[in-house]
This record gives C-alpha cells, structure tokens and sequence, in this order.
C-alpha cells in the first residue's frame, strides 16, 4: 500500500507539475500576445496620422526594425512595403484584416507561419483617402518558447521531482502509520482516520463473534472429548487416506496404544486383514461391520463412511465388546432348550397316562396310581413355570417388589418350618443356630434364597444326614451358613451350579425333582440385595453355602 500511495502521490505531482506549465506559459503568452497586439494598434494610428499629414514622404527616411509597414491602396496593391519588393507582391485585398478596415475602418488577424514556429499580428487602419495602413510583427510561438525554456523548465522538473519524491515517502508513510499501527485485539481504541471507523466496528463485531464462535467450538470439543474419553467403545475417526485423525482411550488401550497415533496409518496400529478390508470399503462409501478377535474376546467392528457433499472425507471405526452378549445369547439358547427338554418330559409323562386311561386301558386298581403320576407331573410343570417366572422378574430387577426390614433368624426359621416335613422324610436332621439380625430387604424373594438352599442341603444329603443353617453378625456385614452333610460337589462343577438348569447328578436331580433354576434364582436374589455367595464342598463330606449380606437398614438396596 505504501508503494502504491508513494506511485499515486508522484504521478500526481508530475501530472500538476506538468498542467501547471502548460496552463502558465498558455495564459503569459496570450497575455503578452494580447499586449503586443495592443501596441502595435497604437503604433498603426500613430503611423496612420503621419501617412494622412505627410502621404508617401513619411516612409523617406523611416527606420523601422521591429515592425513591418505596408501602404495598400483600395484595389489592394501594394503602394509601400519596409521589407519586400512591391514589385513582387500579390494583392492584398483578399487578406482579413484589409476586408476589416475596408468594412470598419480597422481590422487586425493573427496568422502562423507555414512552419508553426512563428506567428504574426497584423492592424490595419483605413486612412481618409481610402487607402489601407498597415503594420505587422512576428512573435515566436508557444512551442518555440517552451523549447527555447527547456533547460529552466528541466531544472525547474528536477528540483520539482526531488521534493516530490522526499514529500512522497513522507506523506505515504504518514499516511500509512496508522494503518501499520491499528491494534486489532481492541479495534475501538485506535485513533486514527474517521474514515477507518466503519471498518474498525466491523472488525471488533466480527471480532466478538468470533470469541463466541471460539469459545462454544472450544466447549463443544471439550464436551466431544469428554464423551468419547468416557465411552468404553472405542472409537477411531480417520481422513480419507487412512490417516488417524483421532483415537479415544478405550480404543488405545484395546489396540495396546501407549502414544499419541494422530497422524500414523491405521496399519500400524492394527494389522487385521478383516478391519483394513472394512475400512478400505467405507473409505469407498460402503458401511460395513465385522467381528474379530482381540485379546481372547470377541469385538464387533462398524466402518462408516464420513461424507460431505457426496464426497467420502474419512471413515470412523467403533469397536463393540460382544462378549458377554454372545455369552448371554448363548445362555438363552440354553435356557430356551432346557425349557423345552423340561417341559418336554412331563408332558409326554402326562400325555401317554391320559391316552391310556382315555382308551381304558388302565385296570381299575392303577386308575389312582397313573392320576397320582399325572398329579406329580403337572406339579412338576406348575414348579417349573413358578421358578422361571420368578427368574423373569429377578432378571427385571424386582423393581415391583416391597423392601422392608426383616429379621434374617426368623425367615430362616420360618423356612425350616416349611421344610420340616420333607427333611422327616428323607431322615435327615436339621437344626438353626445364631443371632436374630435385621435387614432391608424383599421378604419373598430372602425367603425363596433360604428356601432353596435348605432344599438342596436336604435333597442332595445322605440318608440319616445332617443339614444347619447359622446367622452370624460380623463386621458390618450379615452372614448366612447353609452346611450339610450330603454328597458334595466336585471342583470343575463348582463355578456353574449357579447356571440355569446346571446338574452335577442328572439323575439323582430327576429322582428327587428339582427344576434346575432354585440356585440361579439363590443367585439373583443375592444380587439384588448386594450379597456375595461362596461355596466351599468335599465329595462325599458336604457342602457349606455362605451368604455375605451388607448391613443395610431403611435404605433402599
């Protein structure tokens, strides 16, 4: 900007430079030209006076240098001339400044020369006799003047365009300095050119907007990196040549990453050839998902394209745990199977003793035998729908369910009592020691913990066998024992007898009916009330169940 004010300021001054000696010398040499004219109009009267008082004897002895006197008669001919032959001269009837003073006794013209250096003013006057007087002078033109200047004129041009030049540089830099010097971070505090304050507001509005704008980019990023820092998916976004733009920590820590990536191939993070063939399609538009192996689990692998305007900018890769999905997915097929085997068995059990009393194929004294079988059967089925439908709402949360306080000792003892005759049955002694001790909890579903572990201690028991359930309050924490005597579980059954439909002995578990789902409801309850379970058991020595309930009162679980 400074050079082009520098350009603009000197072109100027060279412009009015040159206008300035045009239009000066123009108007000096017409002011003089009109002077000369003046005068040499006052020199034709004086000579016209001479002329009419002494005729032809006035030119005798006349010294005239500057001017010329022509003396020409009313036919035009030339009669005196100071500085041509008469002779030779042509008539001068047709000249101007002759028709004027023929017409109005005077008249006067300016002409050049042919070659445009020289120009002549020329008066003539009308004497008394009709004859015409006339007197001329030659004066140099304009541009023979201005060439016989030009040394002054080129001076004059040098000293002009110095000035020029230093009054340039210091007028552009003055000029500029304030624009130089604007303070942009606060631009309403510059003084400088009223002119530059639109500007200026324009600049700190914009300015503001692009705090704000700053400031909410600023609280987005930190809300994104927030968000995907705290995901446990990771999560990877890419460019479209496959360069890592971004990497969140749970992806780092899956991939084993323990430096900044932005920037490298995803190839050097993870050499998969199933992830870069997903990611090679979604850099190509496609979406994709596919499951691999990381760390002896298994992860589900979405691709999906990042576009703008049709065009692919870039991939993003999230990384999906399904483990414990397949895991769980893989339970329910299970418990969808068992459901059926165990519901398969009674009711073919019921179907063919019902086909054969309907077909009267039953004597009269099995009649009672085969509806005491149908009973069993469907008794079997009814405690079967019950534990799985009490399984459902464990697995909903028992959100429905009533908490209150609830004397451990006493729901213990009330299970016994509901227990007694089956354990008189099967000859096996039982007995309840310990403290009474309190806890928030849901009545039923502590009942049908207590119940269920008593049931198996007195189902799978030797004859003659021993079962003890004991309450204990210890360090804030509220234990219950169920020990038997009976036949133990071995070591590699251990972890899953709290699985669905899990049976160490298939056939004692038939023999003495149970359903297969009283330990995995023990387990949900147990859950709920934030409980762990440990299980310790011998082969053929017995089993000891212990229960940790933390101590919680009139406080939701």
């Amino acid at each position: 900007m400074t050079k082009r004010i520098f350009r603009s300021i000197c072109l100027v001054a060279f412009i009015v430079f040159l206008a300035s000696i045009l239009l000066i010398m123009g108007a000096l040499y017409e002011y003089f030209s009109n002077v000369e004219q003046a005068q040499l109009k006052m020199q034709t009267t004086l000579a016209a006076q001479g002329v009419t008082n002494e005729g032809i004897a006035y030119f005798h002895n006349l010294k005239v240098t500057n001017y010329r006197i022509s003396w020409i008669d009313t036919d035009g001919n030339v009669l005196y001339d100071s500085k041509s032959d008469i002779e030779e001269m042509e008539n001068h009837l047709e000249r101007k400044e002759v028709q004027q003073a023929i017409a109005k006794g005077y008249g006067e013209s300016r002409r050049y020369s042919d070659t445009l250096m020289e120009r002549s003013f020329y008066c003539a006057q009308k004497l008394i006799d009709g004859t015409i007087l006339r007197l001329s002078i030659s004066q140099s033109s304009i541009l023979t003047l201005l060439l016989g200047m030009a040394r002054p004129i080129c001076i004059v041009f040098v000293i002009a365009l110095t000035l020029s030049i230093v009054l340039a540089i210091q007028i552009s830099k003055k000029i500029v300095n304030p624009l130089n010097n604007i303070n942009l971070d606060n631009p309403l505090s510059n003084q400088g050119y009223d002119e530059l304050s639109p500007f200026l507001r324009r600049i700190d509005s914009q300015q503001n907007q692009l705090r704000r704008q700053k400031a909410e980019l600023i609280q987005k990023e930190d809300e994104l990196n927030t968000i995907i820092g705290c995901m446990n998916e990771g999560m990877i976004l890419l460019n479209n040549k496959g360069k890592i733009i971004s990497i969140n920590p749970a992806a780092k820590k899956l991939l084993d990453v323990g430096e900044d990536y932005t920037g490298a191939d995803m190839l050097s993070l993870c050499r998969n050839l199933d992830l870069h063939e997903i990611l090679c399609n979604a850099l190509q538009g496609e979406q994709g998902e596919r499951m691999i192996q990381l760390h002896e689990e298994n992860y589900q692998i979405n691709a999906n394209p990042i576009t703008s305007k049709n065009i692919v900018k870039g991939a993003a890769l999230f990384f999906f745990n399904v483990t414990e999905k397949e895991k769980a997915e893989q339970l329910r097929r299970e418990f969808t199977a068992n459901v059926s085997h165990e519901l398969k068995t009674p009711l073919h059990s019921i179907s063919g003793y019902a086909e054969l009393l309907k077909n009267d194929m039953v004597k009269e004294p099995d009649r009672v035998p085969f509806a005491e079988n149908i009973y069993g059967e469907a008794q079997r089925m009814i405690r079967l729908v019950e534990d799985i439908i009490s399984l459902s709402r464990l697995d909903e949360g028992a959100k429905d369910m009533q908490y209150e306080n609830i004397d451990l000792y006493e729901l213990a003892k009330k299970a016994l009592q509901s227990l007694a005759p089956a354990a008189d049955a099967a000859h096996i002694s039982y007995g309840l020691s310990g403290v009474h001790a309190n806890i928030y909890g849901i009545d039923r579903l502590l009942y049908s913990l207590i119940y269920n572990l008593c049931d198996n201690a007195i189902k799978y028991n030797h004859q003659n066998g021993n079962m003890t359930v004991k309450i204990q309050d210890k360090d804030n924490m509220i234990l219950l024992y169920v020990i038997d005597t009976g036949i133990g579980i071995a070591p590699e059954h251990q972890e899953r007898i709290f699985e669905r439909f899990y049976r160490v002995d298939k056939s004692h578990s038939k023999a003495v009916g149970g359903t297969g789902l009283g330990l995995s409801i023990v387990k949900h309850a147990a859950k709920i009330h934030n409980a762990k379970i440990e299980l310790k058991s011998t082969i053929k020595k017995g089993t000891t169940i212990t229960v940790r309930f933390p101590k919680q009162t009139n406080e939701t679980i």
